[in-house]
């Protein structure tokens, strides 16, 4: 029997393509729902909550399968799923992302293709980390589960007609989205600046501030799912904006802003820092909850993952990481300007928001169709050394 098309060979490479496409047909979605009146049928939850729910659970449940099971591989040396295994766990999230497209009428079969997807992306990770007994990844087990109970509380409160748990799944999937981010983006930002800036610097970081952004995230996570906009998550979103900009500052080093897939990072991270000021400024009554929202969704999670995705697709395609496409500065760029549009736009001039909005849905497309045609055909062919 011949080796599976190069798309099945590695967990990235599906998801990956599959995330960058999904991102671009939603957003149309979005834009035609919400300009134009063109909305999908929904019955239980709102348009603002399926959108939510399809960035989080749709395009951002992508990314984190495609970069787990390629990173449990690596982790552990135990092969992830492959072939039609692989193929199968994309057919369960195509067919929850094709259900819901279309709006609620088909809710009671999406909720059970999206929550099979979740149990097998999560055997799928715990077999080899278990295997090898690698206790360390045990986080990553228990947020890949907490999003899956997440999923679940959404559908059955749009099944059930409660929309306080269509909420707290909305937003608690979300901000463990957030969480995870935040989890790799320490782990890895530091890490590829050093050694992809040319020359030898060792960035700061100190072992208090990891627990204590650890221990604070986890009481901001709780007060937002439990409490929205409350005083309490306003006050340890102020924390969290000390601790995260003194982690920036410790990452700094003027050679990142001659290579896109690092001051995109450091802009990331940077983006979620400032949703964490702009949530701490709710309080004050001057800044909508919204602008912290989407100052961590689209300068936060989506720069980081469409940067992640790009570096991950060149250096496990056998490409050279610091040489992505020629298009990728222009991609990202355009993605930060939606961020930009989205938050600085809408806050300056709120008389013409649905025009900040539309904006930036247009340049979020425009990023990820780029995205998709320059490294999509990387995720499709053979990597040129054979390998």
């Amino acid at each position: 029997m011949g080796s599976p098309h190069p798309l099945w060979s590695r967990g990235f490479r599906p998801f990956f393509l599959g995330a960058g496409l999904f991102a671009i047909a939603t957003m149309i979605v979005w834009l035609a729902a919400y300009r134009f009146g063109l909305a999908p049928d929904l019955a239980g939850i709102t348009l603002f909550q399926w959108h939510a729910h399809e960035m989080v659970y749709g395009y951002a449940m992508a990314v984190i399968a495609g970069f787990l099971l390629t990173a449990a591989q690596n982790w552990t040396g135990v092969d992830t799923l492959h072939g039609p295994g692989l193929a199968g766990l994309l057919l369960l999230w195509l067919a929850a992302r094709v259900m819901m497209l279309t709006g609620t009428a088909w809710l009671l079969p999406a909720a059970a293709a999206d929550l099979a997807f979740a149990v097998v992306l999560f055997i799928a990770i715990a077999r080899p980390v278990l295997k090898v007994r690698q206790r360390r990844q045990t986080p990553v087990l228990l947020v890949l589960a907490l999003l899956a109970a997440g999923n679940a509380a959404f559908y059955l409160g749009a099944l059930a007609g409660a929309p306080e748990w269509v909420a707290r799944g909305v937003y608690g999937g979300f901000y463990l989205v957030l969480g995870m981010v935040l989890f790799m983006g320490r782990r890895v930002i530091p890490f590829f600046a050093e050694r992809g800036v040319g020359y030898e610097v060792e960035l700061r970081n100190s072992r208090w501030n990891d627990v204590a952004s650890f221990v604070f995230y986890a009481l901001f996570l709780v007060a937002e799912v439990l409490a929205p906009g409350s005083l309490a998550g306003s006050l340890v979103a102020a924390l969290l904006f000390v601790l995260n900009g003194l982690r920036l500052a410790g990452w700094h080093t003027p050679g990142i802003w001659r290579r896109p897939l690092l001051w995109s990072l450091y802009l990331a991270y940077a983006a979620i820092a400032l949703g964490f000021l702009a949530r701490a400024l709710v309080a004050t009554g001057t800044l909508s909850p919204l602008l912290a929202v989407h100052t961590f969704a689209l300068g936060g999670v989506g720069l980081i993952t469409l940067s992640m995705m790009t570096r991950v697709a060149l250096g496990h395609t056998g490409r050279n990481v610091h040489q992505p496409p020629a298009v990728a500065a222009l991609f990202l760029g355009l993605l930060i300007a939606a961020g930009l549009s989205r938050t600085l736009g809408v806050a300056s001039d709120p008389g013409h928001y649905a025009l900040w909005i539309t904006l930036s849905g247009a340049l979020w497309i425009a990023a990820f169709g780029l995205f998709a045609a320059s490294v999509g055909p990387l995720l499709w062919r053979p990597r040129p050394d054979g390998a």
